[in-house]
């Protein structure tokens, strides 16, 4: 190091070294010396900021001056790289990385920048009053001055960017502090070095784009400028990414490792960039596949109003795991009031058997960025405010907030009505559309027949979207979404969907838009004024069944003569519109709701040559709203029926009962799956299992029928396992001849204190599972014939086993171990090591434990059945 002191101000060069951060920070103190003492604290934090960024950023020797004035600071901090410009990207307060531009601008009171040919110069002034009021930033990042090749990142979510680009910094600057410190990470210094030139190039490009685009859109396209030769360079990138990574999950960095999705936005990014340089064209994020809690559908930032909106109970929770957002489906579900959830942990909803093994889950998610339940269904109960048990499918899904912090969002769906893994996180009926419009008709070209065919395809093909949304979609109010996905993308600048409930009211069920316009307008959502003889404006003449109906304005004032008429005008006022169209939605021969499209502008206005298409758009999403509610209201009778003939678990003193049932989280549908289990006038415990071929209400009306004759049977005769299915086979081939059906029926014989053994009988149902009590397993496969409904006239056979005191008997259908593609025997194998080790846990905890385990994403209906028999003491 060498003192400059040309001009009579103290100035020191430090090396490219971390150790030069706190040097120049004794040098700055020493420097001031006589300065207010606010001032040189104050110098000190910025100077620490400064000459870290020459250390990682720049690696060049770094000049430091420092002198008063008449009471004010001025100092300068220099390196020797003009060509590496300032890159202030925008970063949240609890960034790790990025605030050293910020807290300049913010603190001081005068700052800016100097680039020479041999170098450029940061510098700042301290005064005793204090900074001016001004904005906190500096002048705009200007792209790499390199020559570049423009690579272009189609659908880039704003929020999902943040959150990606902080953890890269931080991560980037973490390794290069360790590196230099001595640790061997596996990264060499010359590869980390090209890693943050890189880094630090695609930050200034991506922020030189952003900042030439509209400010509050979720969803951008960007254009960036590349050097022709950095493929080699984003390559390194990537490596030390992912050897930092490693070093992060295996707990070597303080920094933790990065949530699924960031890994997977990293790994398009660089794919993008690298694939764009050899000539390859570009593809969205929308369009990347992803595997569970990687997912790239969620576009939209995070805010707790979409919670809040959302028809699906559902929890928001931080990386501390506490509760931060709660919706009144959910607080209803689990007995809370909305307000008294906010704040608490997340545990306080989970069941005390389960506690240990969610934080373990979320720790380990955190500490490995691996997830386990992310993205996927899974089957458990939550913890109601009462104590009692209230079985649900979880499905959890990571979402970044406008900042670019993570949240996570849970839907707990009460096992009735079971949801699929799909992407209808709460906040996704507003999301904003992720391109331009394609406005019908398009620009006209100059030959009539030319333009009259596109339009007329054009016009079909959103006829034809909009239906294959509504009849690929398991639920309404997902095919709605994405019904307004496709209008609001290519006919409309928003829409909304009414429909009438069973009662005779109006809800409005899907308001999207294509893009923000301030604060999201709540009231216009959800339960309507009512349709009253007084009602005369355009939507209450639609739901009376005139139209479509063509406006070329907001309603007037002027036809403002019920609640509802003025409930109208102010979703135009606050939407925004210049033309629309409304139309009724007609299924079987009566009013069901209906449909408002509409446009903001002059430019491209509704006009009478759009009525056809919108009569034919209304009458599609009309019969796909019906049909999809007729099939829910199937579906939810049979869950109804299904789940009124699961039993209550009888007492018995020396056994130790438990049982679960999981509807399918694949599919939309109900299955035949029951378990069963009573005591007989002999003293011995039944045990019943059963699964009816079939996925629908057939399939749940045969299986409360079976479920009742065997009772019938069982409860009359007393007779052994073999001769009930017998009798059982030939009452269901006499009474349901198509009917077929899987069942173990098992006794369950011993005294109090023992010895203990299973009588059982099974037609063609997977073997029960004998899990001793240190962990030892197998399968009791004696007694096994054909399934019910095939020859009611063959015997059938008899197992006998012994069942030590504290083992336990698991009885369950194939829907547990069954994956698509898998080999049977590896499908029991797994449960044999899963129930092996939860032998010795509770069988509330087993069986909650194997339903996680193994039924998460199981697209078959779940029934488990688990008894112990416990000596008395």
């Amino acid at each position: 190091m060498a003192d400059l002191d040309a001009r009579g101000t103290p100035s020191r060069r430090f090396p490219p070294a971390p150790k030069s951060v706190a040097e120049a920070r004794r040098f700055v103190r020493a420097a001031l010396d006589g300065a207010a003492p606010d001032l040189v604290d104050t110098a000190q934090l910025l100077v620490s900021e400064l000459v870290t960024n020459v250390v990682l950023h720049a690696r060049t020797e770094a000049e430091v001056t420092a002198r008063v004035d008449d009471g004010t600071v001025h100092v300068r901090v220099g390196d020797r790289r003009p060509d590496r410009g300032l890159v202030p990207h925008g970063c949240p307060p609890y960034a790790g990385t990025g605030q050293g531009l910020p807290l300049v601008a913010g603190l001081s009171s005068r700052r800016g920048v100097e680039t020479g040919a041999g170098g450029k110069t940061v510098w700042f002034e301290l005064r005793p009053e204090g900074p001016p009021r001004r904005p906190d930033d500096w002048e705009p990042a200007a792209a790499p001055s390199v020559p570049g090749t423009t690579v272009t990142l189609l659908d880039v979510p704003a929020a999902l960017y943040s959150a990606a680009q902080q953890h890269r910094h931080t991560l980037l600057r973490e390794v290069a502090l360790a590196v230099a410190a001595g640790h061997d990470l596996g990264v060499p210094p010359e590869d980390l070095a090209v890693a943050l030139d890189m880094s630090q190039l695609i930050t200034a490009s991506v922020t030189a784009a952003l900042r030439r685009e509209p400010s509050g859109q979720a969803i951008r396209s960007l254009p960036l400028s590349v050097p022709p030769d950095a493929e080699p360079s984003v390559q390194t990138l990537r490596a030390v990414l992912d050897l930092a990574e490693e070093g992060a999950r295996d707990e070597r960095l303080l920094t933790l490792p990065a949530l699924p999705r960031q890994r997977l936005f990293h790994q398009w990014l660089f794919d993008q960039i690298v694939g764009q340089l050899a000539g390859a064209h570009p593809t969205a994020w929308t369009v990347v596949p992803g595997g569970p809690g990687t997912s790239p559908s969620e576009m939209v930032a995070w805010d707790a109003g979409q919670v809040q909106a959302s028809r699906t109970p559902t929890i928001a929770a931080d990386e501390r795991n506490r509760i931060i957002a709660a919706n009144g489906p959910a607080a209803d579900l689990l007995g809370w009031r909305v307000d008294d959830l906010v704040g608490r942990p997340l545990t306080t909803l989970v069941p005390e058997h389960l506690r240990r093994r969610h934080v373990a889950a979320f720790t380990s998610l955190l500490l490995s960025g691996q997830p386990r339940i992310l993205g996927r269904s899974v089957p458990l109960p939550a913890l109601h405010r009462d104590g009692r048990l209230v079985p649900v499918r979880l499905f959890i899904q990571p979402q970044e907030t406008a900042d670019g912090r993570t949240v996570f969002i849970a839907q707990l769906a009460p096992r009735a009505a079971v949801p699929g893994p799909s992407t209808d996180l709460p906040g996704r009926v507003r999301s904003t559309a992720r391109e331009e419009p394609e406005r019908l008709p398009p620009p006209a070209t100059g030959d009539r027949g030319r333009d009259a065919d596109r339009s007329a395809l054009e016009r079909l093909s959103l006829l034809a979207d909009t239906a294959a949304a509504l009849s690929n979609a398991p639920y309404l109010e997902e095919g709605l979404e994405r019904v307004g996905r496709i209008i609001t993308r290519r006919l409309a600048d928003w829409c909304a969907v009414d429909l009438f409930t069973e009662s005779g009211q109006v809800e409005r069920v899907s308001l999207p838009h294509r893009s923000p316009r301030g604060p999201w307008p709540e009231e216009y959502e959800g339960r309507l004024p009512p349709v009253s003889d007084a009602a005369r404006g355009p939507l209450a003449r639609a739901l009376r069944g005139a139209g479509p109906l063509l406006l070329t304005g907001p309603p007037s004032p002027s036809q403002v003569a019920s609640p509802l008429d003025a409930h109208y005008l102010g979703l135009f006022r606050t939407m925004g519109a210049d033309s629309a169209v409304v139309a009724p939605l007609r299924a079987r021969r009566q009013i069901i709701g209906a449909l408002t499209v509409a446009r903001r502008g002059r430019e491209a206005p509704f006009t009478e040559e759009d009525l056809p298409l919108v009569h034919d758009l209304v009458r599609s999403l009309a019969l796909g709203v019906d049909n999809l509610r007729l099939y829910q209201e199937t579906r939810n009778i049979a869950e109804r029926l299904q789940r009124s003939l699961l039993p209550r678990l009888p007492e018995v003193g020396h056994l130790r009962l438990a049982a679960r049932y999981a509807a399918s989280s694949a599919t939309a549908q109900v299955g035949g799956d029951w378990y069963d289990c009573f005591v007989l006038p002999d003293g011995d415990t039944a045990l019943v299992i059963g699964d009816v071929t079939g996925h629908n209400l057939d399939a749940a009306i045969a299986m409360s029928q079976l479920r009742s004759m065997l009772r019938g049977i069982a409860v009359d005769r007393q007779e052994p396992p073999e001769t009930v299915l017998r009798r059982l086979d030939m009452a269901n081939h006499s009474l349901y001849r198509e009917s077929t059906a899987t069942c173990i029926y098992a006794l369950v014989k011993g005294h109090e204190d023992g010895p203990w053994e299973l009588v059982h009988s099974s037609a063609g149902h997977p073997p029960p599972l004998l899990v001793e009590p240190d962990g030892r397993t197998r399968y009791l496969e004696d007694g096994s014939g054909l399934l019910l409904g095939v020859d009611p006239r063959v015997s059938r056979p008899r197992g006998r086993d012994a069942i030590p005191a504290h083992a336990t008997v698991l009885l369950y259908t194939d829907g547990l171990i069954e994956r698509r593609g898998e080999h049977l025997d590896d499908a029991m194998e797994r449960l044999r090591r899963h129930a092996a080790a939860l032998a010795r846990e509770p069988l509330d905890v087993l069986c909650d434990e194997l339903l996680i385990g193994l039924g998460a994403d199981s697209d078959d209906d779940i029934a488990v059945l688990a008894v112990r028999p416990v000596p008395p003491r």
